[in-house]
């Protein structure tokens, strides 16, 4: 056996012991029923606006990602160098990401022109919306503590696109935009005609129209619920390893337990997830642009 092997599995051993041990001496209060875990995604209104235009926490992550999306850019835009430094470098390789991997992998160069503005843009602010979804930021409103006096509310993780409404409208913009295209690229009837691959006639030629019709359809929920589903998946794993599943337990020897495993999943969401699901979505929407105008659809 490896030296390695020994101080791990001497680590593994102690670990367990003091589990063993705190679940022995500090036991379980019961059952925690006042512990909503929902609610740290219940949207509360800070201010109210006028009809539906409500300022809440989900509100607050858009503008942040919004502001993180064009200040960035802007700002590194006015500061390239000849001798880029290491920011331009790693900005210079996401660029090349955007454009010659997603964009132009997608469609050919005209159309790669024209749609690389949104395309980076939506991969940007859906990247920076999952990132500053893990930040912890005074958000939760049903939750508060003191500070010389000063009701602050509770720091919490929230992310805009762990709200279904918002990777929706980005489908939606996306399920436009293609279909658009589409139709000026061929006309209407020429548009619906591609769905159907060339040499089918008759019945099978309206079956496929169907399947095809309905799969186009399907997009939008493909689209909004994959980046929906897996951003507030991960958020609620990493609000249950990290202490809430101790809480609803009322065992503190779990939070022992699950506490590594939350820190674990937290850097795989931030390091993969976050950037994986943007890439996801932009390289679709790409996709679908460059087949909708494709000769052969």
């Amino acid at each position: 056996m490896t030296n390695r092997r020994k101080i791990f599995l001497g680590v593994a051993g102690l670990y367990v012991v003091i589990l063993i041990l705190l679940a022995a001496f500090v036991g379980s209060s019961g059952k925690n029923d006042e512990f909503k875990p929902q609610n740290e995604f219940k949207l509360v209104t800070w201010i109210d606006g006028p009809g539906p235009l409500d300022f809440n926490k989900g509100v607050l992550y858009l503008f942040l990602a919004t502001l993180l999306t064009v200040g960035s850019m802007m700002y590194i835009a006015n500061r390239m160098q000849a001798r880029p430094n290491m920011v331009q470098t790693a900005v210079e390789a996401l660029y090349a990401l955007m454009r010659d991997n997603i964009t132009r992998g997608s469609m050919d160069d005209k159309m790669a022109r024209k749609w690389f503005p949104f395309i980076g843009t939506l991969f940007l602010f859906i990247w920076f919306n999952n990132l500053i979804g893990y930040l912890p930021l005074p958000t939760n409103s049903l939750e508060k503590f003191t500070v010389f006096g000063v009701e602050i509310p509770a720091f919490a993780i929230y992310a805009a696109t762990a709200n279904v409404a918002i990777p929706l409208v980005l489908a939606l913009i996306v399920f436009l935009s293609y279909n658009i295209e589409g139709i000026r690229a061929k006309g209407f009837v020429g548009y619906l005609k591609a769905l159907v691959p060339s040499g089918v006639h008759g019945a099978m030629a309206a079956f496929i129209f169907v399947l095809e019709f309905m799969s186009n359809i399907m997009r939008l929920i493909s689209l909004s619920v994959r980046l929906f589903a897996n951003i507030l998946a991960g958020h609620l794993i990493i609000l249950f390893m990290s202490g809430g599943l101790a809480v609803l337990l009322g065992a503190t020897f779990v939070g022992w337990l699950t506490l590594p495993l939350g820190v674990i999943l937290f850097l795989f969401e931030v390091g993969l997830v976050a950037t994986l699901q943007a890439f996801i979505f932009a390289t679709l929407a790409a996709i679908y642009l460059g087949g909708a105008v494709a000769a052969e659809h």
